[in-house]
């Protein structure tokens, strides 16, 4: 046997050897990755928020945890009929409100007596809805789903028809380690989604951060906002996450807000102080979605502010007029500056759209 047929071999054995080791080591990394479970993702916290209310290390986030909630979210299956979703009354175009709606429209076309609030921000709310009749992001699904006049489904039955669908058990095995389909485990996927729908990228974000300018017009409706506004808008948030009576007229429904939860008198007529983050893309306005423009949300603080016992304190006047007056050259800069409170890229984000 020749050296030259000898290290032939030799190098066809380590060839042989290389491969086979390469071929085990990528075999290895493979079940290794498949081994490795749901991967873990940073919750996007900006840095002029505070720190979130709601408890990550209950719920930790995942890639897979992520993209189950997401497609729950807009899952047409949680609906009676199997016709509408939680995206069908919270679009991403409108920070995930039901624009163009004064109130909600569900199931059957019935309608609620509120306009659907934003899906935003939702991990640093204390409490959901426009009452706060909900303390748990986990648990606010619940209500819209068994709403006789929104989903009117019943989650028993949403279980069944996601455990029949092929597509789910391997997305749940993703996600929590076993193909099984229960409450716990879809209300936390859900709630994973809705903690990641975080708006913080806009004009203004860009000026707390000293990274623009504002407009003079924009300077003069922040002051003034300041001085008139930030007292329940406040925080970067903009929301005290309190509830308050703003003098509206009650309309026929006669909506008594945090009375219907508490059923304390000092309650009536309250309701949860909503965010203005994406507010330009958000109405109509107020819990009953009453006011179509801004001017006309402005105008009311203005001259439309009636007197009742639970009126917020800050809208009571010993002078006449309750309410906050606001002169015309004030209401156009305030809505120069809301405006800077749009978040395009929150909107168009394809991570929050339905797949």
């Amino acid at each position: 046997m020749t050296n030259q047929y000898i290290s032939k071999k030799i190098c066809s054995s380590i060839l042989y050897l290389g491969i086979a080791s390469i071929s085990f080591l990528g075999s290895a990394c493979r079940q290794e990755s498949v081994d490795a479970g749901p991967k873990p993702i940073p919750f996007p916290q900006p840095t002029n928020f505070p720190p979130p209310v709601y408890d990550l290390s209950s719920n930790p986030l995942t890639q897979e945890g992520f993209e189950l909630g997401r497609k729950l979210f807009y899952e047409v299956k949680f609906s009676r009929d199997n016709s509408i979703s939680c995206g069908s009354c919270h679009l991403q175009a409108n920070a995930f409100t039901h624009h163009g709606h004064d109130v909600s429209h569900g199931i059957d076309d019935k309608v609620g007596t509120r306009n659907s609030p934003p899906i935003q921000n939702l991990a640093w709310s204390k409490s959901f809805f426009w009452d706060g009749g909900v303390f748990n992001l986990d648990l606010q699904p619940l209500a819209p789903i068994e709403n006789p006049v929104e989903m009117d489904e019943k989650l028993p039955v949403i279980l069944e028809k996601l455990r029949k669908d092929p597509a789910y058990p391997p997305l749940f095995n993703r996600a929590f380690g076993t193909n099984e389909i229960n409450t716990n485990r879809v209300l936390k996927a859900m709630s994973q989604f809705m903690l990641m729908c975080v708006s913080a990228d806009t004009k203004y974000d860009a000026y707390i951060r000293k990274k623009v300018s504002l407009s003079a017009a924009e300077m003069s409706g922040l002051s003034t906002f300041q001085q008139k506004c930030a007292s329940c808008h406040s925080t970067d948030l903009f929301t005290d996450e309190k509830f308050h009576n703003n003098g509206l007229p009650p309309s026929l429904v006669d909506d008594k807000g945090r009375f219907f939860i508490t059923l304390q008198e000092k309650d009536k007529y309250t309701f949860k102080t909503p965010s203005l983050r994406n507010i330009a893309l958000t109405g109509p306005y107020m819990h009953d979605g009453r006011f179509r423009t801004l001017d006309a949300v402005l105008e009311h603080y203005n001259s439309g502010v009636i007197f009742s016992p639970t009126l917020d304190p800050l809208l009571q006047s010993t002078l006449g007029q309750p309410g906050i007056r606001i002169t015309m050259e004030e209401k156009r800069n305030l809505i120069a500056f809301l405006n800077t409170l749009s978040d395009n890229s929150f909107i168009r984000d394809p991570k929050l759209s339905e797949q």
